[in-house]
C-alpha cells in the first residue's frame, strides 16, 4: 500500500513502531543491569525494598546522589540507601577544630562569660560593633561610637541597655552577671569617657529583672 497518498495512516504506523520499539526496551529481566533509575531514600517507608511497586524510588535522592545519566547499575544496588559523598572520617572533632579552639579561648570555655575584667569584656564583646577605641562604625548599620558620648554619664543608662538590649544591639540578660556588667560599665564610663564615679553590683541589681527581653527592646 502506498502511505503517501494516506497521511494519516502513514502517522498511525509510524506510532505503532515507536511503541512497539519502546515496549522491547522495557521488556528487559528484572535483574539485568540498566540505565540508573532514582534511589530510595532510606527513611521513606513507601520507597522502601518492601514496596508493592519495585520501581517506587525517589527521584529527588537521585539527583541529589548522582545516579542520573549514562551510568550503569542493577537493581540491587539501586535500592540500596544513597551513600555519602563526603568522607566524615577526615573531618576534625569540636575538641581539635581551629576555630573552635579560639572562640573557647575567648569566653573561657564557658557558655558566658567568665572573666570580671571590664577591658576584656568590652573587647570580646562590645568592640567588634562599636570598635576597640570607642569610635564607633557605619556600615551594614549603624554603631554610634561609646567614646566621648554624653549618654555615658549615667551608669544607668548603660546597665540597662546591658540588660535590656537596644534595637540591633542583642540583651546580655543571661551572658553577664551583676559584677560583669558592672565591670564593663566602668571600663565605658572611665576609660572611653571621662566619668569616674564607681559603678558596682548592686547598681545593675537595681535594674536586673526576671524575665530577660524575647525581642528588640526599643519595641517596648
Amino acid at each position: 500500500m502506498n502511505y503517501s497518498k494516506y497521511p494519516l495512516m502513514t502517522l498511525l504506523a509510524s506510532i505503532s513502531l515507536s511503541m512497539a520499539a519502546l515496549s522491547g526496551c522495557s521488556s528487559k529481566d528484572a535483574d539485568s543491569a540498566t540505565l540508573a533509575q532514582p534511589a530510595a531514600q532510606p527513611n521513606d517507608s513507601a520507597n522502601l525494598d518492601n514496596s508493592d511497586n519495585p520501581n517506587a524510588f525517589n527521584v529527588q535522592a537521585s539527583r541529589n546522589n548522582g545516579a542520573w545519566g549514562a551510568v550503569y547499575m542493577s537493581r540491587d544496588e539501586l535500592r540500596s540507601p544513597p551513600g555519602n559523598i563526603v568522607d566524615v572520617s577526615v573531618l576534625p572533632t569540636m575538641s581539635e577544630d581551629a576555630d573552635i579552639k579560639k572562640w573557647d579561648a575567648k569566653f573561657e570555655n564557658a557558655s558566658a562569660f567568665v572573666t570580671k575584667d571590664g577591658e576584656k569584656l568590652y573587647h570580646d564583646s562590645c568592640a567588634a560593633c562599636h570598635m576597640h577605641k570607642g569610635e564607633g562604625a557605619i556600615g551594614a548599620g549603624y554603631y554610634p561610637p561609646l567614646a566621648d558620648n554624653s549618654k555615658m554619664e549615667s551608669k544607668y543608662y548603660v546597665i540597662s541597655i546591658l540588660i535590656n538590649g537596644f534595637r540591633g544591639m542583642p540583651s546580655f540578660h543571661r551572658m553577664m552577671d551583676d559584677e560583669q556588667m558592672a565591670a564593663v560599665t566602668q571600663y565605658v564610663r572611665s576609660e572611653l569617657n571621662d566619668y569616674k564615679d564607681p559603678v558596682t553590683a548592686a547598681d545593675v541589681l537595681q535594674l536586673r529583672h526576671a524575665n530577660p527581653p524575647g525581642g528588640d527592646a526599643s519595641d517596648h
